[in-house]
């Protein structure tokens, strides 16, 4: 009995040991943003289904909405969620434009907190990201993950937002999912699936 309680403890420290992130060296990291650079100049279009986990301090439970993400280069951007409900977010032409079930709006994108996301979705899709001058990047790996840690390096950005991660599995060029820490300690987690590159996408897509 005793021997499985210690065989047990080891077991479960040792996967919390090996679940760690490990920061890249300096050449490891040098070689992940050439590769991801280099393998995402081809990629003129992006879709994929999404999971959306929202975590906030006031509510016990999470909240969690699915939906389409689509991406046009050089910067028109579509989030459609589908459930629970049915919300679209489009930005083009330095705009937001949202149907929220039925209810259409648009604003200004400048300095909008989930703009930065969208920028950061975007760079990572044609290698920008790493130059972003509004973030510190730092390198890490896990497991079959590369990630990639931004920093907001404003005052005014860090009233907003906390930390953006985002993951790439190895040997794939694209994010697979996105968490972000906000100032107030609230978190999103998105994670994509049935990602398509260069795939056709309707115009649809990209109006209310």
């Amino acid at each position: 009995m005793i021997k499985n309680i210690v065989l047990g403890s080891f077991l479960l420290i040792s996967s919390l040991v090996f679940a760690q992130n490990t920061a890249m060296s300096s050449a490891e990291s040098k070689a992940f943003v050439t590769t991801i650079s280099s393998e995402t100049k081809e990629i003129k279009t992006l879709q994929a289904d999404f999971t959306q986990t929202k975590k906030l301090d006031f509510l016990d439970k999470s909240i969690v909405t699915y939906g389409k993400m689509s991406l046009k280069f050089p910067n028109t951007l579509s989030w459609k969620y589908t459930k629970p409900y049915q919300y679209s977010i489009i930005f083009k032409d330095n705009k937001i434009f949202i149907n929220d079930q039925g209810k259409k709006s648009s604003i200004d994108a400048k300095s909008k907190t989930f703009e930065k996301i969208n920028k950061l979705i975007v760079g990572s899709s044609n290698g920008q990201m790493f130059n972003d001058p509004e973030f510190s990047v730092s390198y890490f790996k896990n497991g079959n993950l590369n990630i990639a840690k931004f920093i907001p390096k404003s005052a005014q950005l860090l009233k907003y937002i906390k930390q953006i991660e985002l993951q790439f599995p190895k040997n794939e060029s694209t994010v697979s999912q996105v968490n972000m820490t906000e100032a107030s300690g609230d978190t999103t987690n998105i994670v994509f699936k049935n990602t398509k590159i260069n795939a056709p996408i309707s115009a649809s897509e990209f109006s209310l």
